[in-house]
């Protein structure tokens, strides 16, 4: 096929050049694994979607993805072990709002710019996070919690583990004219350990594994994040009943090192997409009460600038400043 038949065919079918490049372009690192970093706990939400999407993506790819986590600092350091990566499109990120746009507004002396220091391939998933209680807690909704929380002032704690649970709790304070002490973890998984064990009085935790320990009796939940209940779990109030104007919703998205070549970019970016395609890939998601959120390359770009802008206000009104 002539080079001018074949661009005409792709502009036809309406797909990017790089799409269709799987040929060369998809036997650049052949035998190699892809090294997909994942800058939060195994456990944590976005461990767990990122595992269902390489699942599908590896064989779309014709290669290996092997899942690494880099945890710590609100993802700044697996962030970090991206930016010191060569551009070549075999070290990935699944990264999400913190390291994304929220840390701008949180961490003091940011070590990366992420709007000049990473490149953005594509949206993947949405979700929201869960306000939790041991099943034997007294508090049964979020109105009840903020009245327990003006009872006994400083005494009611919530574990957080990304800037952007931290910004949550400081609108909880706000909204509820309230103090609640903010507690910070590595991750989810482990405030979620200490509601369990009685030292914390709720946390903020994921949806998938919300859902079973719901199920096994062992925990209560308030309330989600989102501006809206779930539609995926109806019945879970949303924070914004009892507290109007809270609105947390979380996103996911694969990024790669700076100066990607953009037929790479675009070719990883359609790979994704069509991995959120997948019918087995949304059905394993909605067991995490998780969503497809596919954004190409430059509509992702345009939306991290606009979350930027949002957590930079949304941390000012809250008094909160960078640590």
């Amino acid at each position: 096929m002539t080079t001018i038949k074949r661009r005409t065919l792709l502009k036809l079918l309406g797909l990017p050049a790089a799409a269709a490049m799987t040929g060369r372009a998809l036997a650049q690192g052949a035998g190699q694994s892809v090294r997909m970093i994942v800058p939060f706990p195994a456990g944590s939400s976005n461990d767990t979607s990122t595992r269902v999407l390489v699942s599908a993506l590896g064989p779309i790819l014709g290669q290996a993805i092997v899942v690494d986590n880099r945890t710590g600092g609100s993802g700044v350091v697996g962030t970090m072990e991206l930016i010191r990566s060569r551009p070549d499109g075999m070290t990935l990120m699944a990264g999400t709002l913190s390291p994304l746009a929220a840390n701008v507004a949180f961490v003091k002396s940011m070590p990366y710019d992420p709007l000049r220091d990473v490149t953005p391939i594509a949206g993947t998933t949405s979700t929201c996070s869960v306000l939790i209680v041991r099943t034997d807690s007294p508090i049964s909704s979020v109105a009840e919690f903020i009245a327990y929380a003006k009872q006994k002032p400083n005494q009611a704690s919530i574990g957080y583990s990304s800037t952007t649970a931290q910004l949550q709790i400081a609108s909880m304070n706000k909204l509820g004219g309230v103090q609640i002490q903010a507690v910070p973890y590595r991750g989810a998984p482990a405030s979620v350990t200490d509601v369990l064990g009685g030292t914390l009085t709720a946390t903020l935790a994921n949806t998938g594994p919300s859902v079973s320990l719901e199920k096994a009796g062992r925990i209560r939940v308030l309330g989600v994040s989102s501006r809206e209940r779930n539609a995926l779990k109806p019945d879970w109030p949303a924070i914004a009943e009892a507290l109007p104007g809270y609105d947390f919703p979380a996103w996911n998205a694969i990024v790669g090192p700076p100066r990607m070549a953009r037929d790479v970019v675009f070719r990883l970016s359609e790979a994704v997409r069509r991995s959120l395609e997948d019918a087995g890939v949304t059905a394993r998601l909605a067991e995490e009460l998780t969503v497809p959120f596919p954004l190409g390359p430059d509509e992702l770009r345009s939306y991290m600038e606009a979350e930027i802008a949002k957590y930079v206000r949304l941390a000012r009104e809250a008094g909160i400043e960078p640590e």
